[in-house]
């Protein structure tokens, strides 16, 4: 007799915390989003539902927080480009930005390209991640993960409450600009709030 073990919710992005209105480059569509979203969500769904059903912990509770948003950093381009009709993955090892036009040689990318849109991931509501400090779109998936609840079965799923999406110029950062560590300053952080593409408030 098959035993399959406690079943646990899957996240999915809620179709009234979109903003319509948001200014998207390269032909991005707020379904980019939304798809990329849910192929996160999806993944995460099955590698903890095998995990649970064998007595483990959550992925986000077996690996450490560079690891699991490392992972996010890897898997969001990929997933925004598979879905994008303008826009497709920078090939070159840490080439800047992640997503380069199509027009673009996807196999020799670009070591730094002016074109093309940077995605960053992060826990922190304060938007302080360490970047290149580069001119150009930035994209900032904000993620939260719900470490409070009691039981494993419980906990809430992870999930993105912001997506963030800005044309930045260089008075936008602070610190060593186009090296490590350069962070947002006021204006940077400001042009990233007033163009949001997603934001799930606390209650959902």
């Amino acid at each position: 007799m098959t035993t399959y073990g406690p079943r646990i919710d899957s996240a999915a992005p809620q179709d009234d915390c979109f903003n319509t209105e948001a200014i998207l480059p390269y032909s991005l569509r707020i379904e980019d989003f939304r798809l990329a979203m849910l192929d996160v969500y999806d993944l995460l769904h099955d590698i903890n539902q095998a995990l649970l059903t064998r007595g483990v912990g959550r992925f986000e509770e077996t690996v450490n927080a560079f690891a699991f948003s490392g992972m996010l950093s890897d898997m969001l381009p990929a997933s925004l480009a598979s879905h994008s009709r303008g826009l497709t993955e920078n090939q070159l090892p840490n080439g800047h930005p992640d997503l380069i036009p199509k027009s673009a040689d996807p196999e020799s990318g670009a070591r730094v390209g002016d074109a093309g849109v940077e995605v960053k991931v992060t826990q922190g509501s304060g938007l302080s991640i360490p970047m290149r400090g580069r001119e150009g779109w930035l994209l900032i998936f904000r993620y939260r993960i719900d470490s409070e609840t009691e039981t494993a079965i419980s906990l809430r799923p992870t999930r993105f409450v912001e997506v963030l999406l800005a044309e930045l110029e260089r008075g936008d950062f602070v610190g060593r600009l186009d090296t490590r560590p350069a962070r947002l300053n006021r204006s940077g952080k400001e042009k990233l709030r007033s163009n949001w593409i997603y934001r799930d408030p606390p209650d959902h």
